[in-house]
């Protein structure tokens, strides 16, 4: 079974429309038993990290999730739920987050003296390999996702698949820990790139099965 975990705080409909559009079967669940039974994850997030880590909580879910990784079992975590995979966020004063990949949530920076991007980053970004990941297998320099956000998950280098550039800095778009993937930006909604995104990690996540 593919769990898409949805705690209240997740853009459910688009993804689970681009799921059955490439034909990944799945359930959206917030029972901590279906999360224990998946075989592979998917925790979307949309808003603010500490009022997601309240509703994982409250549903009783982070148990969950923690014991999953620590089995092995694959996880996709899309925007905000890539952030919550963090160690803590300075979101709204400081949070901890999941402790899956090491790191931490900071604030995106503004244009300098009216130049620049606005903030929220909100639109469609080319990406900048940094490595080779199963998830963007084959996939140039450059390619465009859609990003929403307004603070960035800033993790180890060697945790870096990808970032996109936000007013000069390189900001981590694609990250990866074992079995455990992040993307900032949203699959779902990053056309056929993103499709073949979703298709690569659930080929990865079979072939682990």
């Amino acid at each position: 079974m593919i769990a898409v975990v949805d705690y209240g705080r997740g853009n459910i409909y688009s993804l689970s429309h681009a799921l059955s559009h490439i034909g990944i079967d799945h359930v959206v669940s917030d029972k901590p038993d279906d999360i224990q039974a998946a075989l592979a994850i998917v925790l979307p997030g949309v808003g603010a990290f500490g009022d997601a880590m309240d509703a994982l909580e409250a549903r009783e879910l982070i148990a969950p999730l923690k014991d999953a990784v620590a089995r092995g079992v694959p996880l996709l975590g899309i925007c905000l739920g890539m952030q919550i995979l963090a160690a803590a966020s300075e979101e709204y004063g400081d949070r901890v987050g999941l402790g899956i990949i090491s790191g931490s949530v900071r604030a995106l920076p503004g244009p300098t003296a009216g130049h620049g991007m606005r903030i929220p980053n909100v639109g469609w970004r080319q990406l900048a390999m940094r490595r080779d990941d199963a998830l963007v297998r084959d996939m140039k320099q450059g390619v465009m996702t859609y990003f929403v956000h307004s603070y960035g998950f800033f993790s180890d280098d060697d945790t870096i698949v990808a970032t996109s550039d936000v007013n000069g800095l390189a900001v981590p778009a694609i990250v990866r820990w074992r079995h455990v993937v992040g993307c900032q930006f949203h699959p779902e909604k990053s056309g056929p790139v993103g499709l073949e995104m979703l298709r690569n990690f659930f080929t990865e996540a079979r072939r682990a099965a």
